[in-house]
């Protein structure tokens, strides 16, 4: 009897090995999407701090779930009902007891220890970053003003989306960048999955004791990412969108430099889309490379989202 027990465990082990293997097989997934454990690529030190924590977390998880399957599969592998016979009693079994309080308690401390510090790091502010960024959200749109420059005309330099551009934050990489957020309605939500970083968006946040500024040491790479409103805030919260172009450093100063100066074509300050196309660099495009301007007349759409005819 035992040898059949042991033999029927030694196959049902085989069998979940196996599903387990072409289940990560199946996935197409390669070594470093495995490790991320489904984690967005990162683009800031602070993403991928938390790209750690969250990669040790689901890890010390999963041995956490091993141990239990194990328990599990063993009892019922070896401690299944044989006879009538009433199996021997036990209760008040102190140092099992003692194990599944001090255990769990150990394990939780660690997390809370990594947590704290993971935390404290992504959200430090050093008061003295290279750029700073206000963040303006409203129903459904946003805008971005940098309050270190000024245009030709004296006005702070901003970008405000419109119904043929997309909203467009221009930042410089390997730079560190301050972002204070507000908004003039509800509450919206500053997203940009490649920072892993979502801040709620508050209106008079002073008076609603909320921590309206976070800071990132520096974008890793140049390239061109999606923003998003991660709070429901409306109907057409779906489109209230917004995209990131990091450009190199020479590039960042050739652009702000231009935002700084009168379009001689228009005779305005240039617009961030164009002062982008005149920079001309790869991932410098103005258009949406994701997403589409959405139109601000708000008298063009139905409430259902739909537009008119």
């Amino acid at each position: 009897m035992g040898l059949k027990e042991g033999t029927r465990a030694t196959r049902l082990a085989k069998t979940a090995g196996l599903v387990g293997l072409v289940g990560i097989g199946a996935t197409g997934c390669s070594t470093d999407e495995v490790l991320r454990f489904g984690w967005p690529v990162a683009v800031t030190p602070q993403a991928e701090r938390m790209r750690e924590m969250w990669t040790w977390s689901v890890i010390a998880a999963l041995v956490v779930g091993v141990i239990v399957w194990g328990l599990i599969l063993w009892s019922v592998a070896f401690h299944r009902k044989k006879t009538e016979e009433l199996p021997r009693q036990t209760a008040y079994n102190l140092p099992l007891e003692i194990v599944l309080i001090v255990v769990p308690t150990v394990i939780v401390a660690v997390l809370f220890y990594f947590t704290a510090v993971t935390q404290n790091y992504v959200t430090k502010k050093t008061g003295d970053a290279d750029v700073t960024v206000d963040v303006i959200a409203f129903q459904w749109n946003w805008e971005f003003q940098y309050p270190q420059h000024k245009t030709s005309e004296g006005q702070v330099v901003s970008t405000l989306g419109t119904s043929t551009e997309i909203p467009l934050l221009v930042v410089p990489e390997k730079k560190s960048i301050r972002f204070n957020l507000r908004s003039t309605d509800v509450i919206h939500s500053f997203f940009v999955p490649e920072f892993h970083f979502k801040r709620d968006v508050f209106p008079q946040p002073e008076k609603n004791n909320q921590d309206n500024v976070f800071e990132i040491t520096s974008i890793d790479r140049p390239g061109a990412f999606v923003g998003r409103c991660a709070e429901l805030c409306g109907s057409y919260h779906s489109v209230m969108n917004f995209e990131v172009r990091a450009l190199p450093q020479a590039d960042w100063d050739r652009y702000i430099k231009l935002r700084e100066q009168t379009n001689d074509k228009t005779g305005k300050p240039y617009s961030a889309a164009e002062a982008l196309a005149e920079v001309g660099c790869e991932w410098c495009s103005p258009l949406a490379t994701t997403t589409t301007p959405f139109n601000t007349d708000r008298t063009a759409r139905e409430a259902s989202g739909s537009g008119r005819k």
